[in-house]
């Protein structure tokens, strides 16, 4: 019975990372531009949006797991539980962690910059002359991703090395809680350092993007019926055409018989005139598009899909709402309780030995632990809603460096470039949203899930403790507890037992994060309060700032062509293929 039941944990899991990939696949079709998409750039970004979410998303299957070993109801071990099987499922949960977690860093640190240079490096013309071979462009992206090979090794040796906290006496520190947290294995500490780094630098992202995509993506449900559809856009915007261009041959028309020049007057209408046609010729081919043409058979369906459902959006904008202000609620009593009752402050990232304030989000995933997978399902629906707003945090405000704005994230328009960078994004992302579910929105469900002990005296010394006849006295299992009953009963998740070991060991990672949390919460109160009151743009409007940006090259497009020159500088050496040779081609077709 013990072995099906894991089994069927690990099959549900399997089932979601296949529905995660088909997630993964549609987020990256609908937001690539049709005219730039690459095999390489699509593959590795599914990939990885896929790897991200599934480590995310282990944290209810580690919960169903260690919470299998034992009865809610008598809190007490089940009889199958002994000590080594419960070794065995943490052992085997951790071996899933650490190579999930090692496959992100990986991504996000070598994988994603390399696809990111090899795509920059693809010269049309060399490549079809033969002159730019696979091996040549393996090199050029590889002699770029150097340097982020050298920092993954970098972080690790300063992992390796780096003092943990040691030599705390007094306070709380004495608890055996926080000596099984203060690790002595100089792998595990240099990976927890590694990631605890990347966790609090996307906590920063997170903060910022996931913050405000949270407030933007009800509004934005809500507000999205267009002000006029793209059949209507397309008819408009050709009837406008055709009035322009008759004007043009009219003033054309009036000096027919003149010496061929224009008085000043019409010479200045003529040219607005021009410049309105080739704005109207840009605003109908994009209106051509949002119409689906020139898109793939995924992205037509998808449009037809959001028109079919459009008028139900606006309840589900109502909805989020409500489930974004109770999400919001819930974080902001267990902060409260943190930073009021955490039995060590900030010499531990806050970690919370009991909760004592009520978190209502919290109570019903440990409610509906005890019945799997239905605490499955709802986590699953709240990291979508976190991922979902992350994209939308992220096309908001775009990707930027400081003020200036790098890319632009919008559907059916976002460039490979662009795509790679926002997926770097969204995994540093993941990781501050693990440690956000862990410790913000349900600490209680994501350390221990249901799993109880009983608190009742023992009658003889080493005899397992019986509530059956005394039900009030079973307890819920907590970091820190006087009881000895409890250690032999209550087992802590993995993913809560690495986060501790991130904030007890290196706790200015855990200081970091925990205070990011109320900047988040004050970033979603801004921009939510903000966007209820706020106008948003006409769609046309949108459309020509579209159309300029197709025709203007992107702040980093050139990126290759400048790496190219700079390392040109660096050897001394020339390019095989000058750009003279390419412009005497050029003259020459």
């Amino acid at each position: 019975m013990a072995l099906i039941q894991v089994a069927l944990i690990w099959v549900v899991y399997g089932v979601v990372v296949a529905l995660l990939a088909l997630v993964a696949a549609i987020f990256v079709y609908v937001y690539q531009s049709p005219r730039e998409r690459s095999a390489t750039v699509t593959i590795v970004s599914i990939f990885a949006i896929t790897s991200l979410l599934a480590t995310v998303l282990l944290l209810p299957v580690d919960v169903a797991l260690v919470s299998s070993t034992t009865s809610s109801k008598l809190g007490q071990r089940k009889e199958w539980a002994t000590q080594q099987k419960v070794d065995d499922i943490l052992l085997t949960l951790k071996i899933v962690y650490y190579t999930l977690f090692s496959l992100d860093a990986l991504l996000c640190l070598v994988v994603l910059p390399f696809t990111y240079f090899w795509y920059e490096d693809y010269d049309e013309v060399a490549t079809e002359e033969g002159t730019q071979t696979i091996r040549k462009r393996l090199w050029g992206a590889f002699k770029y991703t150097i340097a982020f090979i050298l920092l993954v090794v970098i972080l690790f040796l300063v992992g390796f090395f780096v003092p943990v906290a040691r030599d705390r006496s007094g306070g709380h520190y004495d608890l055996d809680f926080f000596k099984n947290l203060l690790t002595e294995n100089h792998g595990e500490r240099s990976l927890t350092f590694s990631l605890g780094l990347l966790m609090t630098i996307g906590t920063l992202i997170y903060v910022i993007y996931t913050g405000a995509g949270l407030a933007l993506l009800p509004v934005a449900l809500i507000k999205s019926a267009p002000a006029i559809s793209a059949p209507t856009l397309t008819a408009t915007t050709a009837s406008e055409l055709e009035r322009n261009r008759e004007r043009q041959h009219q003033l054309e028309g009036r000096n027919l018989g003149s010496d061929g020049s224009l008085p000043t007057k019409d010479r200045r209408e003529l040219d607005a005139l021009v410049r309105e046609e080739r704005t109207l010729v840009r605003r109908e081919r994009l209106a051509a598009e949002a119409s689906g043409e020139n898109h793939s058979f995924l992205m037509k369906a998808w449009m037809k899909t959001e028109a079919i459902f459009r008028p139900i959006k606006l309840i589900g904008g109502l909805l989020l709402i409500l489930v974004a202000i109770f999400i919001w609620v819930s974080m902001l009593l267990t902060g409260i309780d943190k930073a009021k009752n955490s039995i060590c402050k900030s010499h531990c990232g806050y970690v919370l030995g009991h909760i004592q304030i009520f978190n209502p989000l919290n109570w019903i995933l440990v409610k509906s632990a005890k019945v799997f997978p239905i605490d499955y399902v709802l986590f699953l629906l709240l990291v979508l809603l976190f991922f979902a707003s992350s994209v939308v945090g992220i096309a908001t405000v775009g990707i930027r460096f400081l003020w200036l704005k790098i890319f632009t994230i919008r559907k059916g328009h976002t460039s490979p470039q662009a795509l790679l960078m926002a997926t770097v994004m969204l995994i540093l992302i993941a990781l501050a949203i693990n440690y956000s579910m862990a410790m913000m929105v349900a600490p209680q469900y994501s350390h221990y899930g249901p799993q109880t002990f009983c608190d009742h005296p023992l009658r003889h010394p080493g005899e397992q403790p019986n509530c059956t006849d005394h039900p009030n006295h079973i307890r819920p299992c907590s970091e820190v507890t006087d009881n000895p009953a409890a250690k032999n009963v209550c087992t802590p998740s993995v993913i809560s037992t690495f986060l501790d070991w991130v904030t007890v060991n290196f706790s200015f990672f855990g200081v970091v994060d925990f205070w990011a949390q109320f900047v988040f919460l004050a970033v979603f109160l801004i921009v939510f309060i903000t966007s209820l009151f706020r106008t948003p743009k006409l769609d046309e409007y949108q459309l020509d700032q579209d159309a300029e940006e197709d025709e203007e090259e992107g702040l980093l497009a050139s990126t290759g062509r400048r790496f190219g020159a700079t390392w040109q500088d660096i050897t001394g050496r020339a390019s095989k293929r000058t750009p003279a040779h390419r412009d005497e081609d050029d003259e020459d077709e």
